[in-house]
């Protein structure tokens, strides 16, 4: 499993500017923050590392001008889906409420088999509130729900800034509750569905856990957020220090996904709770989770915190903080040992989960 969504957002950055070398994308979402000591990135992800530094002054960085190019060319870049896993896709509808956050919203689902009782994800793509989609993420997710014998359903939410978080929120609540309310057709055990997402994709999953759990129809058995962006104030009123974030998803980036998602500045006292998991003073009572993050991410931090709280609030949690890694790490370089290492404890985290679920 990776960072669902890492890799339809660097193919899409890849078309802003010229240059041929792979992965170009990433370098022209970073900051010119001198980062030519790569000592602190993990030896075999420092290929990919040098290669984003020196591409990183070939083209503009991402902005709203240029980010509805972008988004289409993620599209363009998506791989192929897997023959053999079957997918289909449905538009299902979405509550109005708040009044006109109504309508519908589109969602994928993976591997679906009628008349059993299977576990269930409810998957939530990233790209920084701003871009991605689940077709970009398909093949993966179809080797996910082959490799685990589950079903997934992904939610095509509305991206920021044309839609705020008050209407994605919605939209993927909508899928969650469908995904409830249809599991004897889908095939879906109702006491055996997850949350999982990537980035943004995972703050968006740790959102709609709080949001699940505050309105008590879907009881949740698991959350899992892959590197989750969890915070507004990083990057605005919080800083990491160098290696921190200096590569893939910078502070700059984060800066532009959030101010698109909430629509005001991020960081200030105004901001709201709701679309931040990180300002949400009560964690109790969430289900068991998972965090998974890189060690210069620029999310450690926030994502160290919201696991130390988790576990304060009495959440079962498993925090693992990955030497050497930086932002979609295991996706950008699924061959290196850690990204492997990564995946398994990933996966086995989603069976283990499943399993005690099924034996209450």
């Amino acid at each position: 499993m990776a960072n669902l969504g890492r890799r339809g957002f660097v193919a899409a950055c890849g078309t802003l500017g010229a240059g041929a070398l792979p992965y170009r994308a990433i370098a022209k979402a970073l900051t010119a923050t001198p980062a030519d000591d790569l000592s602190a990135v993990d030896p075999e992800l420092r290929p990919l590392a040098e290669t984003f530094l020196k591409q990183r002054e070939a083209g503009p960085p991402l902005s709203l001008a240029n980010l509805a190019q972008a988004r289409a060319a993620g599209l363009q870049n998506a791989p192929a889906a897997l023959p053999d896993v079957p997918y289909l896709s449905k538009r299902i509808p979405v509550p109005d409420n708040p009044p006109g956050k109504g309508g519908e919203v589109t969602v994928y689902v993976i591997n679906s088999t009628p008349g059993a009782s299977r576990p269930a994800i409810l998957h939530v793509h990233g790209g920084g509130f701003i871009s991605g989609s689940p077709l970009s993420d398909l093949r993966r997710l179809q080797q996910l729900a082959h490799d685990l014998r589950l079903t997934i359903v992904s939610v095509d939410y509305d991206l920021a800034p044309e839609a705020r978080y008050q209407r994605s929120i919605e939209q993927n609540y909508a899928a969650l509750k469908w995904t409830y309310d249809h599991a004897a057709d889908l095939g879906i055990d109702r006491q055996r569905i997850a949350v999982l997402g990537g980035s943004a994709g995972g703050g968006h999953a740790a959102i709609l856990a709080i949001v699940a759990r505050d309105r008590g129809e879907v009881p949740l058995c698991f959350q899992c957020l892959i590197y989750p962006m969890l915070d507004d104030r990083t990057g605005t009123t919080r800083h990491p220090a160098a290696p921190i974030g200096k590569l893939i998803w910078t502070e700059d980036n984060n800066r532009l996904g959030w101010s698109s998602f909430l629509g005001q500045q991020p960081g200030g006292p105004t901001v709201p709770a709701v679309p931040v998991p990180a300002r949400c003073r009560d964690l109790r009572g969430l289900p068991p989770t998972f965090i998974g993050v890189g060690s210069i991410d620029l999310f450690v931090d926030e994502d160290i915190d919201y696991a130390r709280r988790l576990i304060d609030a009495g959440v079962p949690t498993q925090l693992v903080v990955v030497p050497g890694a930086y932002h979609g790490f295991e996706e950008l370089v699924p061959q290196a040992r850690i990204s492997q290492r990564f995946t398994q404890m990933l996966e086995a985290s989603l069976k283990t989960a499943f399993k005690e679920a099924g034996d209450k």
